[in-house]
């Protein structure tokens, strides 16, 4: 699985890295805004957005593009390493259960 983080914390950028590996997932990391966001993104399985470390502008391109490219996208506020654990887990719940609301 290849997730985008977007924002969080430029020093916690390896333990964000780490905490991915330990739950088999590819995740790449744009802590800051990024030109061309939008092809970046184009084969994610999902997006990360934590929304409390991101501009507006970067958080809705990375949404846009998200959408267009019928990715999910998780917005949370908070953005330390176990914030991203529970997220991770979630989407592995989400995909072992074939995104059923019932978990």
């Amino acid at each position: 699985m290849s997730v985008v983080l977007i924002g969080g914390m430029d020093r916690l950028e390896p333990q964000y890295l780490r905490e991915a590996e330990r739950a088999g997932v590819q995740l790449s990391v744009f802590t800051t805004a990024q030109n061309g966001i939008a092809a970046k993104l184009k084969h994610a399985d999902a997006v990360v957005i934590f929304t409390n470390k991101v501009s507006h502008r970067a958080r809705n391109e990375a949404v846009t593009a998200a959408r267009a490219n019928d990715i999910p996208v998780f917005m949370h506020h908070a953005c330390g390493v176990c914030t991203l654990r529970e997220c991770l887990k979630c989407m592995h719940i989400i995909n072992h259960t074939g995104g059923r609301n019932d978990v």
